[in-house]
């Protein structure tokens, strides 16, 4: 059974939720129709709430319902910075990480879900074996991962499903920061802002998915004396050698002249579905382009229509519709088929993916 919060934990949960929403016992007692001494009891765990009017309270702070009622599990890898110690609400900072990281356990608690319900397998996770000091090493780790993934130096159709077979459950859920991960006993799962441009919105799952491959940020295998923008180098590294290795650059190295390197770039990042920063970054590292070229380059950013027309105006959909990994997306709806979750339920467990009335028409044919 899920261990659950008791009275006194709901509260807390409650105050700290409030401050992250940056709203007072006043304004949170108006949205839920509650006294603002209700409020003020709750919080501080001298007064039992019913079921109503707890979910009238977590529709008013935008949290799941199981916030409240379970304890949140160990972040052990995460993008966003909180300063140690003070109150939740008094920095962006501190309430961005405090909602990125409930959004997160409310994931781990769904694939645990599944998981229990004997419809989804862990993964195993595929942990790099050496040790990763520097971004040359780390970029050596993703290549070793694409390897172990036979997927060559091409292209990756979906960082989802990539993710899922490497061993990390990704979800794209509306974040206050690009993305935050977690390992979980043998499990690993990561979630990513789903209001990035889709570029970046890949570069993040890739990071989110260097942290589990290498160990995450605080592991010693990086030193133990690197800051975390160190070690945020070397996962970005591992990041962009894994989403367009640096191999495949030897088209765009080769043109003849700074307009056809461009076009040829361009072309490189519309097919490899990558940012146009993170495409000038790879170029950069062969070596081969003069640093003034790169920062013409970089500051040039394609439009729309020119990333489209190297692509022959193909639609090249990843992590936008698809909100959830294939393998948890085809578990939810054994779970549902097999009565142990509701319609609603999975829709809610596919963060949006499928609709209510696409969900059980699919159930009915």
């Amino acid at each position: 059974m899920r261990e659950e919060l008791s009275w006194a934990q709901i509260g807390e949960r409650v105050r700290e939720s409030r401050a992250a929403a940056g709203l007072s016992q006043h304004l949170l007692a108006e949205r839920v129709g509650l006294e603002r001494s209700m409020v003020s009891k709750l919080e501080n765990g001298e007064r039992r709430i019913d079921a109503v009017e707890l979910t009238r309270l977590a529709r008013a702070l935008d949290y799941p319902l199981s916030h409240f009622l379970h304890p949140a599990p160990e972040v052990v890898s995460r993008r966003a910075a909180i300063a140690d110690g003070g109150d939740i609400g008094e920095s962006r900072a501190a309430r961005d990480a405090y909602r990125t990281e409930a959004l997160l356990s409310e994931w781990l608690r769904d694939v645990r879900r599944l998981i229990g319900f004997g419809v989804l397998e862990p993964r195993r996770m595929l942990l790099y074996p050496e040790q990763v000091r520097g971004a040359q090493e780390a970029r050596r780790s993703a290549l070793w991962l694409r390897d172990r993934l036979d997927l060559g130096t091409g292209p990756i159709e979906s960082v989802s499903a990539v993710c899922e077979q490497a061993g990390q459950f990704t979800a794209v859920v509306p974040l206050p920061s690009d993305g935050a991960s977690l390992v979980d006993g043998d499990v690993a799962v990561a979630v990513v802002n789903k209001e990035q441009a889709p570029g970046r919105r890949r570069s993040t799952a890739a990071h989110e998915l260097g942290h589990m491959v290498l160990g995450d940020e605080f592991s010693s295998d990086l030193g133990v004396h690197a800051s975390r923008e160190d070690r945020e180098k070397v996962v970005e590294a591992f990041a962009a050698e894994f989403l367009l290795p640096t191999s495949e650059m030897g088209s765009a190295v080769e043109q003849d002249g700074e307009k056809s390197r461009r076009r040829e770039l361009v072309r490189l990042s519309a097919t490899y579905r990558v940012s146009w920063g993170l495409a000038v970054t790879q170029l950069r590292r062969t070596g081969e382009v003069a640093p003034e070229e790169v920062r013409r380059l970089r500051t040039r950013t394609p439009t729309d229509v020119e990333f489209k027309d190297a692509l022959g105006w193909k639609p090249q959909p990843d992590l936008a519709s698809i909100r959830v990994p294939p393998g948890y997306a085809s578990a939810v709806v054994m779970a549902m088929a097999t009565d142990k979750i509701t319609p609603h339920r999975a829709v809610e467990m596919l963060r949006g993916q499928v609709s209510l009335a696409a969900l059980t028409e699919e159930a009915t044919d």
